[in-house]
């Protein structure tokens, strides 16, 4: 049975009290209740699923596709072969350089906004240790929050970032946003004075060469100047990163780099395979993106 995310070893259980999540029908706070449910004071409840995590969409809906079951699972054969590794080690870098200084022994809090699998955040967490954690992943698809479920101090929750985000006002230390929309105004609300985002955006040659084999649309240019724009004056740019690295994908690795991402949604497979097909066993690609940490002002 699912349980209740597990405080940092050394942690007190009033150190770690998930105080920070708010109900996404009236804004009181959302407590525990039992290992597997959530209720706030009006008598709204939200139970986990059997896999861990909370669909707070119920009776809401959304306006937007989740990713499916096999878009979610090309994805995470896709990090767990290693080959955004260089990109996860930037991002937890970026965290662990940046971090916010926070008073006492107060835990840092995190949210992940359309964290997939939680491959990212997993490494932010892992570098990050030495404080004791409370990480909220959210993400409009219920199979990668089936995923992201599993992370140790980690809460799943189903969400549409174009919502008002499920947490307190100047409750967040890190926001992560990894190939993801961004809501601005939501994260200046909710990311405390001094506490940072980290926003991952891919480069315009990123993967150009498969995207080229696979007739895939490339990426269009301007997505750095975009990151500052949609987050406002509250934040300000502290640091601004390019990570580049070679990648050598078996037709299998670009098949799933084909239905990870968003176009998984109307691709063919079947077409793709023969496309690959047709062409060598290894496609040599560049992998390209930017990380850009700002800061809370």
């Amino acid at each position: 049975m699912p349980a209740a995310p597990r405080p940092a070893s050394g942690a007190s259980a009033s150190q770690l009290g998930w105080d920070h999540l708010r109900c996404p029908i009236c804004s009181q706070r959302l407590q525990w209740a039992q290992r597997r449910l959530l209720v706030c004071p009006d008598g709204h409840r939200f139970d986990a699923a059997k896999q861990g995590y909370f669909n707070l969409l119920t009776g809401r809906g959304t306006a937007f596709r989740e990713d499916t079951a096999e878009m979610v699972a090309a994805r995470a054969e896709f990090q767990t072969a290693g080959h955004y590794e260089p990109l996860a080690a930037a991002i937890a870098a970026a965290v662990r350089a940046h971090l916010p200084d926070r008073p006492g022994p107060a835990p840092l809090r995190l949210v992940d906004v359309g964290a997939g699998t939680g491959y990212y955040l997993r490494r932010v967490l892992t570098a990050v240790t030495h404080s004791p954690a409370e990480a909220v992943a959210t993400d409009i698809s219920r199979y990668a929050m089936r995923r992201a479920a599993k992370i140790e101090h980690t809460i799943a929750l189903v969400w549409d970032v174009w919502k008002p985000l499920p947490l307190a006002e100047a409750s967040i230390d890190v926001v992560l946003n990894v190939f993801a929309p961004r809501n601005g105004t939501e994260f200046a609300r909710v990311v405390r004075p001094g506490g940072i985002a980290v926003v991952v955006t891919p480069q315009p040659d990123h993967l150009r060469e498969v995207a080229e084999t696979l007739g895939l649309l490339g990426i269009a240019d301007g997505k750095e100047a975009a990151v500052a724009e949609r987050l406002g004056q509250a934040f300000a740019p502290v640091a601004n990163e390019e990570v580049r690295s070679a990648l050598e994908l078996t037709r299998a690795d670009a098949l799933a780099l084909a239905v990870m991402g968003p176009a998984g949604h109307h691709l063919d497979a079947e077409a793709l395979r023969s496309r690959l097909a047709a062409g060598p066993d290894v496609l040599r690609t560049t992998a390209a993106f930017r990380v850009q940490v700002l800061r809370r002002g």
